[in-house]
């Protein structure tokens, strides 16, 4: 098994945590901005209001997996089984590891 620096991971990953609450908190508000406009005469604007609405719900829902993910990994970390492909067994190349830190998979 190579030698994998877990803080340097740990570090990154803790910085990639903190890009996603922040993009979580950004769009929460926005989709409360959203949603508290009640006074929308205009037909086209109510649909693109809804549009906007769908799409940031789903970037919502992204974000969410991801700050999941980094969490796992984190726990991972702490567990002493960063960096094993969770369904071969085998330790994730750390090409993938650089590109993606919560990497669950080769």
């Amino acid at each position: 098994m190579t030698y994998l620096n877990l803080e340097f991971f740990k570090k990154r990953l803790v910085e990639e945590k903190e890009r996603i609450l922040k993009n979580i908190g950004e769009l929460s508000d926005e989709l409360a901005t959203i949603s508290a406009e009640d006074e929308i005469d205009d037909i086209e604007d109510m649909a693109e209001l809804k549009i906007e609405n769908d799409r940031d719900k789903e970037i919502l829902k992204i974000l969410m997996q991801e700050l999941k993910d980094v969490n796992d990994a984190l726990k991972k970390i702490e567990a002493g089984k960063y960096g094993i492909d969770e369904k071969t067994g085998k330790q994730i190349p750390l090409n993938r590891l650089l590109a993606n830190p919560a990497a669950r998979t080769a």
